[in-house]
């Protein structure tokens, strides 16, 4: 039987034993934090509950996107707070921020800036455009044609940008958080199956529990409802990164690895799909769970952090066969899937 214990010690079949990472030293960071960083993550998200109220779940799984180094797509109703939640968190993670809205006639050098003349210079110089930034928000990025989407893929995955041949590379951290509404409403166009798979997460916010609604009717109507651009900062850009790196040296168990082969090979053999997860999809899963787990102070994943993750990761990368819904092959294929020894739903930790 493999344990919490083995988890954390990370015993190959050799015996090998692997060094714990020490979160609570900077490293080879410039400079040493005050506070653990689970401390802060925790205020982060509660400075971010208090102006999305009783949505802590959907908080922590942004986090743990924006914290894996990915980028979050909330797909939502209008009404129900998207843009709200990307805007706190740019005020909670510091740096700059720009928020871009799409339109149908957007063009891509709207995204990625272009040359201009200068009269001074007598020559054409770069203009930034509001990609250059560490948190962008991608407003109802569906109402643009797919042309103008596509601008948006090489700094996603590259973190740079090329205009007129030249790249040019995204200031360091490079978040993108993108809000769109579904796509039964009018003046929606679908997002290439490319970039969709360029988003770690996919999120609904969904309406608020009748308590929270109460809650926050009562703040709105007395005045008192925090409102995004009045969040501090609570993290600078450096320390952002600093925890980045640290998340990405929680260790994963070769168990745990070959867990998510099975699981994304299983989606691309399921009869009720036609597109399987890629192995980008395996990639951003680990990168979850790793998140997930330094967000609870562990060095090490557990099975429940992969399954955790699994939903908001994996399901829109992958596309059902007429008739067929993808979010129940999915659960089917997580249920059927046998996890490594040592965590089970519902059956705690061994």
């Amino acid at each position: 039987m493999i344990t919490p214990e083995r988890w954390e010690m990370g015993r190959g079949e050799a015996g090998a034993e692997r060094e714990r990472p020490d979160f609570r030293s900077p490293g080879h960071a410039a400079e040493a934090r005050i506070e653990e960083p689970q401390v802060l993550l925790g205020r982060m998200a509660s400075r971010l509950e208090s102006v999305l109220i009783g949505k802590r779940e959907t908080i922590t799984q942004a986090m743990a996107a924006l914290l894996a180094g990915g980028h979050v797509l909330l797909e939502d109703a209008p009404g129900v707070g998207k843009t709200m939640l990307a805007r706190a968190f740019a005020r909670v993670i510091g740096g700059r921020f720009a928020r871009i809205q799409f339109t149908a006639d957007m063009m891509p050098a709207d995204i990625t800036g272009g040359m201009i003349w200068d009269g001074e210079k007598n020559e054409f110089v770069y203009r930034p455009g509001p990609i250059m930034a560490n948190l962008v928000l991608a407003d109802e990025i569906n109402r643009t044609p797919p042309r103008t989407q596509s601008a948006l893929l090489e700094a996603m995955e590259e973190r740079c940008v090329t205009v007129e041949g030249e790249t040019r590379r995204l200031p360091e951290p490079f978040l993108l958080i993108a809000t769109q509404n579904p796509l039964a409403y009018e003046g929606t166009y679908p997002l290439p199956e490319a970039q969709l798979d360029r988003f770690l997460m996919r999120l609904e916010i969904g309406y608020p529990a009748p308590s929270d609604e109460v809650r926050m009717l009562e703040e709105a109507g007395a005045s008192r409802q925090t409102r995004p651009e009045e969040l501090r900062p609570v993290v600078t850009t450096g320390e952002w990164r600093q925890m980045q790196r640290e998340a990405g040296r929680v260790y994963v168990h070769p168990s745990l690895c070959e867990y998510i082969v099975r699981v994304a090979g299983a989606t691309r053999q399921a009869s009720e799909l036609s597109l399987g997860a890629s192995p980008r999809a395996s990639r951003d899963w680990l990168r979850a769970a790793q998140a997930r787990a330094y967000m609870e102070g562990r060095a090490y994943v557990l099975p429940h952090d992969l399954l955790d993750t699994a939903m908001p990761v994996l399901c829109h990368r992958i596309a059902a066969r007429p008739g067929a819904d993808r979010t129940m092959a999915l659960q089917r294929i997580l249920k059927e899937t046998p996890l490594p020894e040592g965590d089970r739903p519902g059956g705690g930790r061994r």
